[in-house]
Protein backbone atom coordinates (compact mmCIF):
# COMPACT_ATOMS: atom_id res chain seq x y z
CA UNK A 1 0.00 0.00 0.00
CA UNK A 2 0.94 3.42 -1.02
CA UNK A 3 2.04 5.93 2.14
CA UNK A 4 1.55 9.51 2.26
CA UNK A 5 3.02 11.65 4.87
CA UNK A 6 1.15 15.06 5.08
CA UNK A 7 0.95 18.33 7.63
CA UNK A 8 0.98 22.00 7.52
CA UNK A 9 4.68 23.73 7.79
CA UNK A 10 6.40 25.73 9.41
CA UNK A 11 4.55 28.30 11.57
CA UNK A 12 0.90 27.48 10.27
CA UNK A 13 -1.37 25.61 12.25
CA UNK A 14 -4.15 25.61 9.41
CA UNK A 15 -4.74 22.10 8.60
CA UNK A 16 -8.28 21.59 7.31
CA UNK A 17 -7.05 21.57 4.12
CA UNK A 18 -4.55 18.64 4.96
CA UNK A 19 -6.86 16.63 6.67
CA UNK A 20 -9.28 17.03 3.83
CA UNK A 21 -6.54 15.62 1.51
CA UNK A 22 -5.71 12.91 3.60
CA UNK A 23 -9.55 11.53 4.01
CA UNK A 24 -9.43 11.42 0.28
CA UNK A 25 -6.34 9.61 0.35
CA UNK A 26 -7.58 6.92 2.10
CA UNK A 27 -10.66 6.81 -0.39
CA UNK A 28 -8.16 5.69 -2.87
CA UNK A 29 -6.09 3.26 -0.80
CA UNK A 30 -3.50 5.40 0.14
CA UNK A 31 -2.14 4.54 3.93
CA UNK A 32 -1.84 8.51 5.53
CA UNK A 33 0.65 9.80 8.42
CA UNK A 34 -0.56 13.05 9.99
CA UNK A 35 2.33 14.98 10.94
CA UNK A 36 -0.10 17.66 12.33
CA UNK A 37 0.26 22.02 12.07
CA UNK A 38 3.44 23.94 12.29
CA UNK A 39 5.92 21.03 11.71
CA UNK A 40 9.38 21.83 10.77
CA UNK A 41 10.69 21.40 7.27
CA UNK A 42 13.80 19.05 9.34
CA UNK A 43 11.15 16.86 10.70
CA UNK A 44 8.48 16.32 7.76
CA UNK A 45 12.13 14.98 6.46
CA UNK A 46 13.18 12.67 8.85
CA UNK A 47 9.41 11.53 9.08
CA UNK A 48 9.21 10.78 5.32
CA UNK A 49 12.62 8.75 5.81
CA UNK A 50 11.37 6.75 8.69
CA UNK A 51 7.77 6.31 7.14
CA UNK A 52 9.29 5.31 3.45
CA UNK A 53 6.92 7.71 2.39
CA UNK A 54 5.55 7.34 -1.41
CA UNK A 55 4.40 10.76 -1.27
CA UNK A 56 5.48 13.96 0.71
CA UNK A 57 1.96 16.66 1.06
CA UNK A 58 2.66 19.90 2.85
CA UNK A 59 0.48 23.38 3.07
CA UNK A 60 1.10 26.85 3.76
CA UNK A 61 -1.44 29.48 4.21
CA UNK A 62 0.27 32.53 5.83
CA UNK A 63 2.15 35.37 4.02
CA UNK A 64 3.51 34.64 0.47
CA UNK A 65 6.85 36.24 1.20
CA UNK A 66 7.49 33.82 3.70
CA UNK A 67 5.99 31.27 2.67
CA UNK A 68 7.93 31.32 -0.73
CA UNK A 69 11.18 31.53 1.42
CA UNK A 70 10.19 28.69 3.68
CA UNK A 71 9.16 26.39 0.63
CA UNK A 72 12.76 27.18 -1.19
CA UNK A 73 14.21 25.76 2.06
CA UNK A 74 11.80 23.16 2.11
CA UNK A 75 12.60 22.05 -1.95
CA UNK A 76 16.53 22.48 -1.69
CA UNK A 77 16.54 20.19 1.84
CA UNK A 78 13.68 17.83 0.05
CA UNK A 79 16.11 17.30 -3.32
CA UNK A 80 17.52 14.22 -2.59
CA UNK A 81 14.25 12.17 -1.62
CA UNK A 82 12.83 13.81 -5.01
CA UNK A 83 16.05 12.16 -6.28
CA UNK A 84 15.31 9.33 -4.43
CA UNK A 85 11.43 8.55 -6.42
CA UNK A 86 9.66 10.40 -3.54
CA UNK A 87 6.64 12.50 -4.89
CA UNK A 88 5.73 16.30 -3.57
CA UNK A 89 2.58 17.76 -3.36
CA UNK A 90 1.79 21.39 -1.91
CA UNK A 91 -1.53 22.69 -0.99
CA UNK A 92 -2.25 26.72 -0.04
CA UNK A 93 -3.72 29.76 -0.71
CA UNK A 94 -3.50 30.86 -4.38
CA UNK A 95 -0.98 33.92 -3.70
CA UNK A 96 1.01 31.10 -1.92
CA UNK A 97 0.45 28.52 -4.33
CA UNK A 98 1.54 30.83 -7.66
CA UNK A 99 5.28 31.86 -6.18
CA UNK A 100 5.90 27.77 -5.02
CA UNK A 101 4.49 26.72 -8.62
CA UNK A 102 7.01 28.98 -10.31
CA UNK A 103 10.20 27.01 -7.91
CA UNK A 104 9.07 23.88 -10.23
CA UNK A 105 10.06 21.77 -7.03
CA UNK A 106 6.19 20.23 -6.47
CA UNK A 107 4.66 17.26 -8.80
CA UNK A 108 1.63 19.20 -8.33
CA UNK A 109 0.80 22.54 -6.82
CA UNK A 110 -2.78 22.85 -5.37
CA UNK A 111 -4.33 26.57 -5.08
CA UNK A 112 -7.87 25.30 -3.61
CA UNK A 113 -10.01 25.76 -6.44
CA UNK A 114 -9.73 22.36 -7.49
CA UNK A 115 -12.85 19.71 -7.19
CA UNK A 116 -12.82 16.77 -5.46
CA UNK A 117 -12.24 15.12 -8.83
CA UNK A 118 -9.03 16.76 -9.37
CA UNK A 119 -7.91 15.97 -6.14
CA UNK A 120 -8.62 12.14 -7.13
CA UNK A 121 -7.15 12.24 -9.82
CA UNK A 122 -3.69 13.03 -8.93
CA UNK A 123 -4.40 10.62 -6.01
CA UNK A 124 -4.78 7.77 -8.53
CA UNK A 125 -1.87 9.28 -10.62
CA UNK A 126 -3.48 10.57 -13.66
CA UNK A 127 -2.10 13.75 -15.21
CA UNK A 128 -4.06 17.14 -14.43
CA UNK A 129 -1.95 19.54 -16.72
CA UNK A 130 -3.51 17.36 -19.47
CA UNK A 131 -7.00 16.23 -20.05
CA UNK A 132 -8.79 14.09 -22.40
CA UNK A 133 -11.39 12.26 -22.69
CA UNK A 134 -10.04 8.80 -21.14
CA UNK A 135 -9.43 10.82 -17.94
CA UNK A 136 -13.04 10.74 -17.19
CA UNK A 137 -15.59 7.73 -17.32
CA UNK A 138 -17.78 7.94 -20.33
CA UNK A 139 -20.66 5.69 -19.12
CA UNK A 140 -22.65 6.55 -15.88
CA UNK A 141 -21.91 3.50 -13.99
CA UNK A 142 -18.02 3.54 -14.33
CA UNK A 143 -18.47 7.73 -13.63
CA UNK A 144 -20.39 6.60 -10.47
CA UNK A 145 -17.69 4.17 -9.43
CA UNK A 146 -15.05 6.25 -10.38
CA UNK A 147 -16.08 9.69 -8.16
CA UNK A 148 -16.86 7.72 -5.06
CA UNK A 149 -17.78 9.04 -2.42
CA UNK A 150 -19.00 12.17 -3.96
CA UNK A 151 -22.24 11.56 -5.94
CA UNK A 152 -22.03 12.44 -9.64
CA UNK A 153 -24.01 15.58 -10.45
CA UNK A 154 -26.71 15.81 -13.34
CA UNK A 155 -28.49 19.14 -14.48
CA UNK A 156 -30.83 19.98 -16.85
CA UNK A 157 -30.20 22.27 -19.79
CA UNK A 158 -31.59 23.79 -22.63
CA UNK A 159 -32.22 27.11 -24.09
CA UNK A 160 -34.35 28.31 -27.05
CA UNK A 161 -32.22 28.23 -29.54
CA UNK A 162 -29.34 25.84 -30.67
CA UNK A 163 -26.24 28.83 -30.88
CA UNK A 164 -26.88 29.70 -27.10
CA UNK A 165 -27.59 25.87 -25.98
CA UNK A 166 -23.96 24.72 -27.91
CA UNK A 167 -21.88 28.45 -25.95
CA UNK A 168 -23.79 27.21 -22.54
CA UNK A 169 -22.81 23.35 -22.61
CA UNK A 170 -18.88 24.57 -23.56
CA UNK A 171 -18.92 27.05 -21.12
CA UNK A 172 -20.70 24.11 -18.42
CA UNK A 173 -18.12 21.40 -19.59
CA UNK A 174 -15.01 23.69 -19.43
CA UNK A 175 -16.37 24.49 -15.73
CA UNK A 176 -15.92 20.50 -14.51
CA UNK A 177 -18.86 20.88 -12.14
CA UNK A 178 -21.21 18.87 -13.73
CA UNK A 179 -21.00 14.85 -14.81
CA UNK A 180 -24.31 14.84 -16.45
CA UNK A 181 -25.89 17.40 -18.56
CA UNK A 182 -29.94 16.56 -19.00
CA UNK A 183 -30.36 18.23 -22.56
CA UNK A 184 -33.70 20.09 -22.26
CA UNK A 185 -35.08 20.34 -25.86
CA UNK A 186 -38.37 22.02 -26.58
CA UNK A 187 -41.81 20.13 -27.05
CA UNK A 188 -42.01 19.93 -30.71
CA UNK A 189 -38.80 17.62 -30.45
CA UNK A 190 -40.09 15.43 -27.47
CA UNK A 191 -43.18 14.67 -29.87
CA UNK A 192 -42.89 15.78 -33.48
CA UNK A 193 -38.94 14.80 -33.95
CA UNK A 194 -39.63 12.31 -36.76
CA UNK A 195 -43.03 14.29 -38.29
CA UNK A 196 -42.23 17.91 -39.38
CA UNK A 197 -45.56 18.30 -40.74
CA UNK A 198 -46.65 18.31 -37.69
CA UNK A 199 -44.29 21.22 -36.05
CA UNK A 200 -45.45 24.50 -35.70
CA UNK A 201 -42.26 27.59 -36.57
CA UNK A 202 -43.97 29.35 -34.10
CA UNK A 203 -43.37 26.88 -30.96
CA UNK A 204 -39.65 26.55 -31.92
CA UNK A 205 -37.69 27.03 -28.58
CA UNK A 206 -40.45 26.35 -26.64
CA UNK A 207 -39.36 24.64 -23.05
CA UNK A 208 -35.60 24.18 -24.55
CA UNK A 209 -33.17 23.40 -27.36
CA UNK A 210 -34.76 23.19 -30.58
CA UNK A 211 -33.18 20.08 -32.14
CA UNK A 212 -34.56 19.73 -35.43
CA UNK A 213 -32.20 16.84 -36.62
CA UNK A 214 -29.69 14.07 -35.70
CA UNK A 215 -26.71 16.64 -36.57
CA UNK A 216 -28.53 18.99 -34.09
CA UNK A 217 -27.48 16.38 -31.30
CA UNK A 218 -24.41 15.18 -32.59
CA UNK A 219 -22.99 18.75 -32.19
CA UNK A 220 -24.64 19.26 -28.53
CA UNK A 221 -22.55 16.38 -27.84
CA UNK A 222 -19.98 17.71 -29.48
CA UNK A 223 -19.64 20.76 -27.48
CA UNK A 224 -19.66 19.14 -24.47
CA UNK A 225 -16.17 17.23 -25.82
CA UNK A 226 -13.54 19.28 -22.82
CA UNK A 227 -13.26 20.45 -19.42
CA UNK A 228 -14.52 17.24 -17.83
CA UNK A 229 -16.46 15.44 -20.37
CA UNK A 230 -19.54 15.40 -19.26
CA UNK A 231 -22.10 12.62 -19.58
CA UNK A 232 -25.19 14.01 -22.19
CA UNK A 233 -28.78 12.63 -21.69
CA UNK A 234 -32.46 13.83 -22.91
CA UNK A 235 -35.58 13.28 -22.53
CA UNK A 236 -37.25 9.82 -24.29
CA UNK A 237 -39.79 11.79 -25.89
CA UNK A 238 -43.91 10.81 -26.23
CA UNK A 239 -44.06 9.39 -29.26
CA UNK A 240 -41.71 7.23 -31.74
CA UNK A 241 -39.51 5.95 -28.50
CA UNK A 242 -37.31 3.19 -30.28
CA UNK A 243 -36.82 5.49 -33.23
CA UNK A 244 -35.00 8.31 -31.00
CA UNK A 245 -33.43 5.69 -28.66
CA UNK A 246 -31.60 4.59 -31.05
CA UNK A 247 -30.65 8.24 -32.24
CA UNK A 248 -29.84 9.79 -28.95
CA UNK A 249 -27.34 6.18 -28.46
CA UNK A 250 -25.85 6.94 -31.80
CA UNK A 251 -25.29 10.47 -31.20
CA UNK A 252 -24.99 11.76 -27.91
CA UNK A 253 -24.15 8.50 -26.25
CA UNK A 254 -26.98 8.94 -24.18
CA UNK A 255 -25.62 8.22 -20.18
CA UNK A 256 -29.25 6.57 -19.67
CA UNK A 257 -33.02 6.62 -19.97
CA UNK A 258 -35.50 8.54 -18.31
CA UNK A 259 -39.32 7.73 -19.03
CA UNK A 260 -42.68 7.48 -16.64
CA UNK A 261 -44.89 4.60 -16.46
CA UNK A 262 -47.90 6.06 -16.09
CA UNK A 263 -47.52 9.68 -17.64
CA UNK A 264 -46.37 11.60 -20.64
CA UNK A 265 -49.76 10.37 -22.81
CA UNK A 266 -53.12 11.90 -23.29
CA UNK A 267 -53.85 11.62 -19.36
CA UNK A 268 -51.49 14.58 -18.62
CA UNK A 269 -52.01 15.75 -22.22
CA UNK A 270 -48.17 15.11 -23.05
CA UNK A 271 -48.26 12.77 -25.32
CA UNK A 272 -51.01 10.61 -28.09
CA UNK A 273 -50.65 7.72 -26.47
CA UNK A 274 -53.98 6.48 -24.46
CA UNK A 275 -52.84 5.37 -20.51
CA UNK A 276 -52.91 1.69 -20.90
CA UNK A 277 -51.19 1.41 -24.59
CA UNK A 278 -48.61 4.06 -23.27
CA UNK A 279 -47.54 1.56 -20.15
CA UNK A 280 -46.84 -0.85 -23.02
CA UNK A 281 -44.44 1.65 -24.88
CA UNK A 282 -42.33 2.43 -21.79
CA UNK A 283 -42.25 -0.80 -21.14
CA UNK A 284 -41.17 -1.76 -24.65
CA UNK A 285 -38.31 1.15 -24.28
CA UNK A 286 -37.24 -0.47 -20.81
CA UNK A 287 -36.32 -3.57 -22.34
CA UNK A 288 -34.43 -1.76 -25.62
CA UNK A 289 -32.27 -0.17 -23.15
CA UNK A 290 -32.24 -2.98 -21.07
CA UNK A 291 -30.71 -5.15 -23.95
CA UNK A 292 -28.31 -2.81 -24.50
CA UNK A 293 -26.35 -2.87 -20.85
CA UNK A 294 -27.61 1.17 -20.57
CA UNK A 295 -28.75 1.86 -17.33
CA UNK A 296 -32.54 3.55 -17.51
CA UNK A 297 -34.73 5.76 -14.63
CA UNK A 298 -37.95 6.04 -14.42
CA UNK A 299 -39.06 9.54 -13.22
CA UNK A 300 -42.38 8.54 -12.30
CA UNK A 301 -43.10 8.72 -8.58
CA UNK A 302 -42.53 12.30 -8.67
CA UNK A 303 -44.99 12.92 -11.18
CA UNK A 304 -47.61 11.38 -8.06
CA UNK A 305 -45.79 14.02 -5.83
CA UNK A 306 -46.02 17.11 -7.89
CA UNK A 307 -50.17 16.65 -8.27
CA UNK A 308 -50.45 16.24 -4.39
CA UNK A 309 -50.64 12.32 -4.65
CA UNK A 310 -50.56 10.98 -0.49
CA UNK A 311 -46.55 9.86 0.08
CA UNK A 312 -47.83 6.48 0.42
CA UNK A 313 -48.63 6.34 -3.50
CA UNK A 314 -45.53 7.73 -4.33
CA UNK A 315 -43.94 5.22 -2.14
CA UNK A 316 -45.82 2.41 -4.38
CA UNK A 317 -45.00 3.96 -7.43
CA UNK A 318 -41.46 3.50 -6.84
CA UNK A 319 -42.14 0.03 -6.37
CA UNK A 320 -43.56 -0.55 -9.17
CA UNK A 321 -41.05 1.79 -11.48
CA UNK A 322 -38.43 -1.00 -9.86
CA UNK A 323 -40.62 -3.88 -9.80
CA UNK A 324 -40.91 -3.02 -13.91
CA UNK A 325 -37.59 -2.12 -14.85
CA UNK A 326 -36.31 -5.42 -13.43
CA UNK A 327 -39.32 -7.47 -15.13
CA UNK A 328 -37.73 -5.63 -18.74
CA UNK A 329 -34.25 -6.88 -18.21
CA UNK A 330 -33.01 -3.70 -16.97
CA UNK A 331 -29.67 -4.13 -15.41
CA UNK A 332 -28.74 -0.74 -13.83
CA UNK A 333 -31.39 1.24 -12.29
CA UNK A 334 -31.73 4.44 -11.24
CA UNK A 335 -34.60 4.82 -8.69
CA UNK A 336 -35.55 8.70 -8.85
CA UNK A 337 -36.04 10.51 -5.20
CA UNK A 338 -37.85 13.95 -5.29
CA UNK A 339 -37.79 15.64 -1.94
CA UNK A 340 -39.70 18.71 -0.98
CA UNK A 341 -42.65 17.42 -3.39
CA UNK A 342 -45.10 18.28 -2.52
CA UNK A 343 -43.98 21.57 -1.05
CA UNK A 344 -44.74 21.87 2.79
CA UNK A 345 -43.22 18.68 3.44
CA UNK A 346 -40.74 18.10 5.99
CA UNK A 347 -37.48 17.13 6.07
CA UNK A 348 -38.44 14.86 8.49
CA UNK A 349 -41.44 12.83 6.61
CA UNK A 350 -39.29 13.47 3.52
CA UNK A 351 -36.72 11.50 4.81
CA UNK A 352 -39.45 8.94 5.68
CA UNK A 353 -40.75 8.58 2.53
CA UNK A 354 -37.80 8.16 0.78
CA UNK A 355 -36.07 5.02 3.15
CA UNK A 356 -39.60 3.49 2.50
CA UNK A 357 -38.98 3.18 -0.89
CA UNK A 358 -35.50 2.18 -0.37
CA UNK A 359 -36.62 -0.50 2.26
CA UNK A 360 -39.32 -1.96 -0.25
CA UNK A 361 -37.15 -1.33 -3.26
CA UNK A 362 -33.40 -3.53 -2.49
CA UNK A 363 -34.91 -6.73 -1.82
CA UNK A 364 -35.71 -6.39 -5.96
CA UNK A 365 -31.77 -6.22 -6.38
CA UNK A 366 -29.94 -9.55 -7.91
CA UNK A 367 -26.48 -10.01 -9.26
CA UNK A 368 -28.28 -8.51 -12.87
CA UNK A 369 -30.26 -6.08 -11.12
CA UNK A 370 -28.49 -3.15 -9.52
CA UNK A 371 -29.98 0.09 -8.25
CA UNK A 372 -28.53 3.36 -8.16
CA UNK A 373 -29.99 6.15 -5.75
CA UNK A 374 -30.64 9.70 -7.23
CA UNK A 375 -32.35 12.71 -4.90
CA UNK A 376 -33.45 16.33 -6.25
CA UNK A 377 -35.20 19.29 -4.89
CA UNK A 378 -38.51 19.40 -5.93
CA UNK A 379 -39.29 21.75 -8.82
CA UNK A 380 -42.23 23.41 -7.33
CA UNK A 381 -40.92 24.37 -3.94
CA UNK A 382 -38.46 26.74 -4.95
CA UNK A 383 -39.47 30.50 -4.05
CA UNK A 384 -38.33 33.15 -6.22
CA UNK A 385 -36.34 35.66 -4.47
CA UNK A 386 -33.08 34.21 -5.15
CA UNK A 387 -31.16 34.13 -2.29
CA UNK A 388 -33.79 32.32 -0.31
CA UNK A 389 -33.53 30.02 -2.92
CA UNK A 390 -29.90 29.27 -2.96
CA UNK A 391 -30.69 28.61 1.00
CA UNK A 392 -33.41 25.93 -0.51
CA UNK A 393 -31.26 24.74 -2.68
CA UNK A 394 -28.01 23.92 -0.37
CA UNK A 395 -30.43 22.78 2.47
CA UNK A 396 -32.29 20.34 0.24
CA UNK A 397 -29.10 18.87 -0.78
CA UNK A 398 -27.59 18.45 2.61
CA UNK A 399 -30.34 16.84 3.51
CA UNK A 400 -30.66 14.58 0.47
CA UNK A 401 -26.80 13.31 1.57
CA UNK A 402 -28.59 11.25 4.76
CA UNK A 403 -29.76 9.41 1.94
CA UNK A 404 -25.92 8.75 0.73
CA UNK A 405 -26.95 9.22 -3.00
CA UNK A 406 -24.99 7.96 -6.17
CA UNK A 407 -26.68 10.87 -8.20
CA UNK A 408 -27.66 14.56 -7.04
CA UNK A 409 -30.02 15.77 -9.85
CA UNK A 410 -29.13 19.49 -9.18
CA UNK A 411 -31.92 21.92 -9.86
CA UNK A 412 -30.98 25.39 -10.19
CA UNK A 413 -32.14 28.17 -7.75
CA UNK A 414 -33.06 30.32 -10.88
CA UNK A 415 -35.65 27.63 -11.75
CA UNK A 416 -38.47 29.46 -10.42
CA UNK A 417 -38.06 32.46 -12.24
CA UNK A 418 -36.14 31.12 -15.88
CA UNK A 419 -35.06 28.60 -16.77
CA UNK A 420 -31.18 28.11 -15.84
CA UNK A 421 -28.50 29.38 -17.89
CA UNK A 422 -24.90 28.31 -17.80
CA UNK A 423 -23.63 30.88 -15.35
CA UNK A 424 -26.56 29.75 -12.62
CA UNK A 425 -25.96 26.26 -13.63
CA UNK A 426 -22.19 26.69 -12.37
CA UNK A 427 -23.70 28.71 -9.84
CA UNK A 428 -26.27 25.93 -8.37
CA UNK A 429 -23.00 23.20 -8.97
CA UNK A 430 -21.11 25.35 -6.41
CA UNK A 431 -23.88 25.66 -3.82
CA UNK A 432 -25.00 22.18 -4.45
CA UNK A 433 -20.68 21.19 -4.04
CA UNK A 434 -20.39 22.80 -0.57
CA UNK A 435 -23.28 21.09 0.66
CA UNK A 436 -22.32 17.60 -0.35
CA UNK A 437 -18.50 18.58 1.02
CA UNK A 438 -20.19 19.14 4.30
CA UNK A 439 -22.38 16.15 4.58
CA UNK A 440 -19.48 13.87 3.70
CA UNK A 441 -17.32 15.59 6.27
CA UNK A 442 -18.88 14.11 9.01
CA UNK A 443 -23.15 14.76 8.54
CA UNK A 444 -24.75 13.28 11.48
CA UNK A 445 -27.07 10.22 10.55
CA UNK A 446 -30.51 12.06 10.33
CA UNK A 447 -32.15 8.32 9.16
CA UNK A 448 -31.70 7.09 12.89
CA UNK A 449 -34.28 9.65 13.89
CA UNK A 450 -37.41 8.00 16.12
CA UNK A 451 -40.15 9.94 14.06
CA UNK A 452 -38.37 9.12 10.66
CA UNK A 453 -38.06 5.51 11.76
CA UNK A 454 -41.68 4.96 12.56
CA UNK A 455 -42.95 7.14 9.48
CA UNK A 456 -40.67 4.56 7.30
CA UNK A 457 -42.24 1.51 8.64
CA UNK A 458 -45.90 2.93 8.88
CA UNK A 459 -45.42 4.01 5.27
CA UNK A 460 -43.74 0.51 4.17
CA UNK A 461 -46.97 -1.43 6.28
CA UNK A 462 -49.37 1.13 4.13
CA UNK A 463 -47.71 0.10 0.36
CA UNK A 464 -48.19 -3.24 0.82
CA UNK A 465 -51.97 -2.53 1.04
CA UNK A 466 -51.70 -0.72 -2.03
CA UNK A 467 -49.73 -3.07 -3.67
CA UNK A 468 -52.04 -6.30 -2.31
CA UNK A 469 -55.33 -3.79 -4.13
CA UNK A 470 -53.79 -3.41 -7.29
CA UNK A 471 -52.62 -7.21 -7.45
CA UNK A 472 -56.27 -8.05 -6.62
CA UNK A 473 -57.34 -6.37 -10.07
CA UNK A 474 -56.00 -8.51 -12.31
CA UNK A 475 -57.60 -11.67 -13.69
CA UNK A 476 -57.23 -15.03 -12.48
CA UNK A 477 -53.83 -16.89 -13.45
CA UNK A 478 -52.60 -13.05 -14.88
CA UNK A 479 -48.47 -13.91 -14.57
CA UNK A 480 -47.35 -10.66 -12.81
CA UNK A 481 -49.85 -8.12 -12.10
CA UNK A 482 -47.27 -5.63 -11.67
CA UNK A 483 -46.09 -5.47 -14.81
CA UNK A 484 -49.51 -6.05 -16.72
CA UNK A 485 -50.71 -2.80 -18.65
CA UNK A 486 -54.66 -3.56 -18.25
CA UNK A 487 -53.59 -3.83 -14.46
CA UNK A 488 -51.94 -1.12 -13.91
CA UNK A 489 -54.25 1.07 -16.13
CA UNK A 490 -57.00 -0.20 -13.93
CA UNK A 491 -54.90 0.92 -10.65
CA UNK A 492 -55.55 4.55 -11.93
CA UNK A 493 -59.03 4.12 -13.50
CA UNK A 494 -60.20 2.83 -10.06
CA UNK A 495 -58.24 5.13 -7.84
CA UNK A 496 -56.02 2.80 -6.12
CA UNK A 497 -53.36 5.18 -7.60
CA UNK A 498 -54.59 8.35 -7.83
CA UNK A 499 -53.88 12.44 -6.96
CA UNK A 500 -56.32 15.27 -6.73
CA UNK A 501 -54.82 17.03 -9.34
CA UNK A 502 -56.16 14.27 -11.87
CA UNK A 503 -60.40 15.35 -11.24
CA UNK A 504 -62.06 15.58 -13.82
CA UNK A 505 -59.68 13.64 -15.79
CA UNK A 506 -60.61 10.95 -18.29
CA UNK A 507 -58.46 8.08 -17.43
CA UNK A 508 -58.29 8.51 -13.53
CA UNK A 509 -60.46 9.05 -9.99
CA UNK A 510 -58.90 12.13 -8.83
CA UNK A 511 -61.39 12.13 -5.75
CA UNK A 512 -58.56 11.93 -3.11
CA UNK A 513 -58.32 14.07 -0.67
CA UNK A 514 -54.71 15.18 0.44
CA UNK A 515 -53.36 17.22 3.50
CA UNK A 516 -50.16 17.74 5.08
CA UNK A 517 -50.06 16.75 8.33
CA UNK A 518 -47.03 17.25 10.49
CA UNK A 519 -45.12 16.85 8.02
CA UNK A 520 -46.14 14.00 6.05
CA UNK A 521 -48.88 14.48 2.96
CA UNK A 522 -51.71 12.19 3.84
CA UNK A 523 -55.14 11.26 2.31
CA UNK A 524 -58.38 12.38 4.37
CA UNK A 525 -61.67 12.68 4.56
CA UNK A 526 -64.46 15.50 3.63
CA UNK A 527 -63.47 16.40 7.29
CA UNK A 528 -59.87 16.88 6.85
CA UNK A 529 -59.42 13.46 8.93
CA UNK A 530 -56.68 11.40 7.79
CA UNK A 531 -57.49 7.87 6.30
CA UNK A 532 -55.98 4.82 6.51
CA UNK A 533 -54.96 3.02 2.72
CA UNK A 534 -57.04 0.27 3.76
CA UNK A 535 -60.03 2.87 4.84
CA UNK A 536 -59.16 4.78 1.59
CA UNK A 537 -59.20 1.90 -0.61
CA UNK A 538 -62.73 0.37 0.59
CA UNK A 539 -64.16 3.37 -0.08
CA UNK A 540 -63.90 3.41 -3.77
CA UNK A 541 -66.29 0.99 -4.04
Amino acid sequence: MKKVVACALGECVHVAGVMNFLRLAEKTGWQTVFLGPAVSVEDVLEAARQEEADLVAVSYRLTPETGERLLGDFAEAADELREQGVRFAFGGTPPVAERVAAMGFFEHVFDGSETSEDVLAFLRGEKLDVLTETNFPQTAVERIRWKSPYPILRHHFGLPTMQASLAGIEQIAESRLLDVISLGIDQDAQANFFHPERQDKRRAGAGGVPVRSAQDYRNLFNASRRGNYPLLRTYSGTDDFIRLAEMYQQTIKIAWCAIPLFWFNQMDGRGPWDLEGSIREHQKVMAWYGERNIPVELNEPHHWGMRDAPDVVFVVAAYLSAYNARAMGVQDYIAQMMFNSPPGLSDRMDLAKMLAVIELVEPLCTSDFRIWKQTRTGLLSYPQEVSAARAHLAASVYVQMALKPDIVHIVGHTEAHHAATADDIIEACRLARRAIENALNGQADMTADERIQARKAELVREAKVTLAAIAALAPSGTPGPFVDPPTLAQAVQSGILDAPHLRNNPFARGQVLTRVIDGACLAVDSAGQALTEQLRIDLLT
